[in-house]
């Protein structure tokens, strides 16, 4: 049993361990969006569909002598893949479907080692259980769901802070060397346990033979395990978008949904019907108020502890459920095919389906409602109020929901949606207003805003006001005419600086971005400077292009916590001081609740020798927003002026702070 154990632990470690992995390796190739992490999710979950897909199939259809002969081939064969470090081919142009670029790029750099990784919690598990018939085989089950969970709560907290990623990629392969070896061992042992006991063979088939399942509870198997991936990957889009930006806690949900596996399928019966109705009914109902309380803006203290809490007893109910339906072992295969079916058609419902056919994100209020639907159906047999009172439940949650809806659509210009997220455009009053403004979100990150009075709409805003690092440094600038480069694009409110002669070029990943700042907001239509905008990413396009000579080039692309980190590192800044003039300024806007990235860009700084010179803006006479900007300059001369150097601040250091390149760096070490 030892030997099945390790084999199946440290599989389920590997599986875990390369999704963020590999996905980190990738994230700047596709602009840092956090919609990267959901496409590698569905991929993962649909080639851990495809391995437990093999497994049910050999299981069942070949002599166990091929199947482990078969599997050993496979195994040996996916050593050439190693190491996995995606080839610079795949970086995507700017009309590329980022979502069909990615899947390539997984497929072809891990898709046989992920294959056959993914087939080892049910193959062995069959193995195990024709040769300990007596044992608990499910718990294995828990035992695997166990590593993935020390899998990724180890990489942000004990791997990314120490090893860069290309030294990760070695150790994985190390570790994958082992996994074959303990996996070709295991299938040997169990081929000659076999054989060696044949006579005893119609003992064990007894031990692990069973009823055959029926349609009923393969549909509920697919069902119940489709709706805990939908939930989770739901409550996640709906926390980390629409509640805070705060880095880290989209690996909460992914832990709960993981702890809930463990212990349902650990054995003990930590799940039970009776005691979880009831909470999941009240749970459910809050999280559907919570959808529009205090006009749609709960506190952060309150909102995410509601929505982990409903996620945990929504996955307790969903795979206590799945637990209480598993077969007879003959049947586990099946049984793990049906559950990974359903986890990867829930996540394709929420990371491909959702973004095509909502404009935000509807799917969780739908999920809430199914959710309680489902509770109404398996409490049937119940006392008759149970159902009702799930159905009462039900409906007052399709009221929240539908109201939540409408909440969101009032007085709302443009709500849209696509793989980089979601955006929304809204009026805070009338044009006779003076103060009233049109404001562009991104989930709850504000990315401009513009006056409606037309007296006002030429006037730079939030984070872009004269006083502000920017506009300090395009003030030193002039008066000569200015070519401005800017990466991220919002509503170009710093158009509003522009003068006849001067040319601002802009750069932003998503398209929808440049529709609606071009059709909503005025700012680059009204301007005085020529407006070029460039869609794709910007490094990857500025690495492409000729030196633009900038006199500012602004990067604008750090305000939310999934920080594209590719424009901020060592070998980013090569690129930016390529496209600059030997007098130019680079403009880092470093605002952020929850990260210090002044001590980031001063550290890449110091290595190339720059000046750096902090502008913190409190805007407290103002209706500007509070900002800060790091302004870098090859030679003093700008930054001594005194429209900066009199308003200019230390940055503090950060103990221990390493280098951030390409390779290696760190955001939990630059938490707030």
């Amino acid at each position: 049993m030892p030997l099945y154990a390790l084999t199946i632990f440290t599989s389920a470690f590997l599986l875990f361990m390369v999704q963020p992995l590999i996905a980190k390796q990738i994230l700047p190739w596709f602009g840092g969006s956090a919609a990267v992490w959901t496409t590698c999710l569905v991929f993962f979950q649909f080639l851990l569909l495809f391995g437990y897909a093999y497994s049910d199939w050999t299981t069942r259809k070949l002599p166990s002598r091929r199947q482990v002969v078969l599997h050993i081939i496979l195994l040996l064969l996916s050593l050439a893949s190693l190491p996995i470090i995606p080839d610079a081919s795949w970086k995507p142009d700017a009309d590329d479907d980022p979502s069909l670029r990615i899947l390539g790029l997984l497929l072809m750099t891990l898709g046989l080692p992920y294959f056959l990784l993914s087939t080892t919690g049910p193959l062995v598990q069959a193995w195990f259980a024709r040769t300990f018939p007596a044992g608990t085989v499910y718990r294995l089950f828990a035992l695997s769901n166990f590593a993935s969970l020390l899998a990724l709560l180890s990489y942000p907290f004990v791997v990314e802070p120490w090893i860069t990623t290309r030294q990760q990629s070695y150790i994985w392969t190390a570790g994958y060397v082992l996994f074959v070896l303990l996996c070709v061992a295991s299938a040997v042992y169990s081929l000659r346990s076999q054989t060696q006991f044949a006579p005893a063979q119609a003992a064990v088939d007894a031990v692990n033979d069973g009823p055959a399942p029926r349609f009923r509870q393969y549909a509920l198997w697919l069902l119940l395990s489709a709706m805990g991936s939908f939930m989770l990957l739901a409550v996640t889009n709906h926390i980390t978008h629409d509640v805070a930006s705060v880095p880290f806690l989209w690996i909460l949900p992914l832990t709960l949904y993981l702890v809930t596996f463990i212990l349902c399928f650990e054995g003990r019966g930590w799940y039970q019907r009776r005691i979880f109705l009831g909470p999941l009914l009240v749970i459910v109902g809050a999280m559907a108020w919570g959808l529009h309380a205090h006009g749609g803006i709960m506190d952060i203290k309150e909102a995410i502890p509601l929505y982990l809490v409903g996620l945990f007893v929504c996955c307790m109910f969903f795979h206590g459920e799945l637990a209480d339906m598993k077969p007879a072992p003959r049947y586990l295969t099946s049984f793990y095919l049906m559950v990974s079916l359903g986890g990867a058609l829930g996540g394709l419902l929420v990371g491909f389906v959702a973004p095509k056919l909502f404009n935000t994100y509807y799917e969780f209020g739908i999920g809430l409602v199914v959710t309680l639907l489902l509770a109404a159906y398996l409490a049937r047999r119940m006392p008759a109020f149970i159902p009702l009172l799930a159905l009462g439940v039900a409906a007052f949650t399709s009221y929240q929901v539908i109201d939540y809806i409408q909440m969101l659509s009032q007085d709302t210009r443009v709500m849209a949606r696509n793989f980089y997220g979601t955006l929304r455009v809204k009026d805070t009053g009338p044009e006779t207003s003076g103060d009233a403004v049109r404001r562009l979100m991104h989930g709850v990150i504000m990315h401009g805003e513009q006056y409606l009075a037309p007296g006002r709409r030429h006037e730079p805003t939030t984070y872009y006001g004269a006083s502000a690092g920017i506009g300090r440094a395009i003030k030193v600038s002039q008066p000569a005419p200015l070519r401005i480069g800017v990466i991220g694009l919002g509503a170009g409110t710093l158009a509003a600086y522009g003068r006849p002669g001067d040319v601002y070029r802009f750069y932003e990943i998503n398209p929808q971005v440049i529709d609606v700042a071009q059709r909503e907001f005025s700012f680059l239509s009204d301007g005085g400077a020529k407006i070029e905008t460039v869609l794709g990413d910007a490094r990857l396009t500025m690495e492409r292009e000729p030196p633009q000579q900038y006199d500012v080039l602004v990067i604008d692309a750090f305000s939310s916590d999934s920080i594209p980190v590719h424009l901020i590192t060592r070998e980013a800044m090569a690129v930016y001081l390529r496209h600059i003039k030997p007098d130019g300024v680079i403009a880092f806007h470093v605002t952020n609740r929850f990260l210090r990235l002044a001590p980031v860009v001063k550290r890449i700084a110091d290595e190339y020798r720059l000046r750096t010179a902090l502008v913190i803006d409190d805007a407290e006479d103002n209706d500007l927003a509070k900002t800060d900007w790091v302004l870098v300059a090859r030679n003093g001369k700008l930054l001594d002026r005194e429209e900066i150097a009199g308003v200019a601040s230390e940055i503090d250091a950060i103990p221990g702070l390493r280098l951030w390149t390409d390779d290696y760096n760190n955001l939990f070490k630059i938490l707030k």
